[in-house]
C-alpha cells in the first residue's frame, strides 16, 4: 500500500513493479548492470521507496524495445 510522507506518494519496491509490468528481480538485474539509474530514497531500514517519478521511469524503461540492426 502506498504511503505518504510530507505530501509525497512513496511506494515500496513490490508495489512499483507491480505498477510498471515487471519483476522485483528484473528491476535489481537493471540496476546492477546499470541498465536503469537506482531510486534516491530508502527508509531507515534502508529498504527502496519508490516515487511517482520513479514508477514511471521504470514503466519507460520495462516497455522499452530493443532494436539490433544485424549487417
Amino acid at each position: 500500500m502506498p504511503f505518504k510522507l510530507n505530501g509525497r506518494t512513496f511506494y515500496k519496491i513490490g508495489e512499483a513493479c507491480a505498477l510498471a509490468g515487471t519483476s522485483r528481480d528484473t528491476f535489481l538485474r537493471w540496476v546492477r548492470q546499470g541498465r536503469f539509474k537506482d531510486v534516491q530514497h530508502r527508509d531507515r531500514n534502508g529498504w527502496r521507496l519508490f516515487t511517482d517519478g520513479d514508477v514511471r521511469r521504470l514503466k519507460t524503461r520495462a516497455n522499452h524495445v530493443e532494436i539490433i540492426r544485424t549487417g
